[in-house]
């Protein structure tokens, strides 16, 4: 069975590492600084778990919904600079947030949005009761493609 990809086949650039999908019958997902999809040449891909509010080193997590989403941004970057990654190389994003409300968007975006640069992968942002322990308010799940060492 084939497949049509967007955009047109012939105007996809396979040397790119990532080439990030935003099909037009689509409403436009640029504006949320985030893309519908990702194709990805062949590699290896690296999965990694929510990250969330935590610190090597002390249990301390801050109140605010912005200081988490800024440590959990920064969990992100540990964990892509693991595998010799940067946020160019992110495939998508899962982002759970308790209690969402659209009020509380510049606490999350702003730090997220800071941490990924230019970079517009595949995200969805989930609104949920609560995470594993009651003062998390946000955790963060990863896909990302592991450069080629060579």
């Amino acid at each position: 069975m084939a497949w049509a990809m967007w955009p047109d086949e012939e105007q996809i650039d396979m040397t790119r590492p990532l080439v990030r999908l935003n099909p037009p019958a689509l409403w436009d997902a640029n504006g949320n600084h985030h893309s519908q999809g990702t194709l990805i040449e062949t590699g290896r891909l690296a999965i990694f778990s929510g990250q969330i509010a935590a610190q090597k080193g002390t249990d301390h997590v801050p109140a605010s919904l912005r200081e988490q989403t800024d440590i959990v941004c920064r969990n992100l970057r540990l964990c892509l600079e693991s595998i010799g990654a940067s946020p160019s190389d992110i495939v998508s994003l899962r982002a759970y947030i308790v209690d969402w409300t659209p009020d509380k968007a510049a606490e999350v975006f702003e730090p997220l949005v800071a941490f990924l640069g230019d970079t517009m992968p595949a995200m969805t942002g989930i609104g949920v009761n609560a995470l594993f322990s009651p003062e998390l308010r946000i955790e963060i799940e990863m896909v990302a493609r592991v450069p080629d060492q060579s």
